[in-house]
């Protein structure tokens, strides 16, 4: 099976807005469409409430035909148009759609967060994982929440195997960034979101990308856009996750990055696997 994940910042205006960035935007859906994959999952869709409209619907039919589409999107008492996720997956499957709160704190459970397909032999979950905002003002949060999801993650795989992507927020190792001393305390790179990864991946969870590639250098998912020249200039961060069971961890053929061509912020990731 084939997946893609990618964190589009903005659905609404990747489908509805004409400007630059969202011209891009078309051009990495219209790649991933390419692409062929089973699902596809969907982080940042800044949707209303309501979820995505007549409009949204309409471009995303034309555009992915054979798809069913999911979402979830964050409502009061958290922030509108704000964070959300959303799948598409292949109108041939059948999957048990849940959307798990987890008992996170704040309104992280109301903000959208995640998303869970049930197949017969495996859960495919995503997940749009709190920033640990400016200032490290939701650090603190941001811990509980990393510990809440490593045991929602951690309960499935007592189930069945697990397929867990998104943007979990967080580079793991020094390797995962292009200036770690540079950012020790940022947002993303801390050591308490680091010992959380951590802990997530010691409950059973493999990390796809490292362990196709090992130690390979300078690849990332994200480029900051608020410096221009952090793509050209590779000043990038890994940030966003294929993570499987353990167990499972050898049916992985292929986990890398999409290129996404000019386009700043994520690039989407790939994960094929022979279930």
């Amino acid at each position: 099976m084939k997946f893609i994940s990618w964190n589009i910042d903005s659905l609404n205006a990747a489908l509805t807005s004409s400007s630059a960035r969202a011209l891009l935007s078309k051009e990495v859906l219209n790649t991933i469409k390419e692409h062929n994959p089973d699902v596809i999952a969907l982080q940042e869709t800044k949707l209303p409430s309501s979820g995505p409209s007549k409009k949204h619907l309409e471009i995303l039919k034309d555009m992915f035909p054979d798809y069913k589409i999911v979402w979830n999107s964050s409502v009061e008492p958290a922030r509108k148009g704000y964070a959300g996720t959303m799948f598409l997956y292949k109108d041939n499957l059948e999957p048990v759609v849940s959307y798990p709160k987890i008992g996170s704190p704040s309104t992280m459970d109301y903000e959208g967060r995640i998303i869970t397909l049930e197949f017969d032999d495996f859960f495919l979950t995503q997940v749009y994982t709190p920033n640990a905002g400016d200032g490290l003002n939701r650090l603190g949060e941001r811990q509980i929440w990393d510990i809440k999801y490593a045991e929602y993650l951690e309960s499935l795989d007592k189930e069945k195997y697990v397929i867990a992507t998104g943007d979990f927020n967080v580079a793991h190792k020094e390797i995962d960034l292009a200036h770690p001393n540079s950012n020790r305390n940022s947002p993303g790179f801390t050591d308490e979101e680091r010992e959380g990864f951590t802990n997530l991946l010691a409950k059973g969870f493999t990390d796809t990308f490292r362990y196709i590639h090992g130690n390979i250098k300078d690849v990332y998912t994200w480029w900051s856009q608020r410096a221009k020249s952090s793509k050209i200039n590779n000043s990038g961060w890994r940030i966003d996750y294929w993570l499987v069971s353990n167990r499972i961890a050898d049916k992985v053929t292929k986990s890398e990055m999409i290129d996404s061509g000019e386009r700043q912020d994520h690039t989407p990731i790939l994960l094929e696997i022979d279930l």
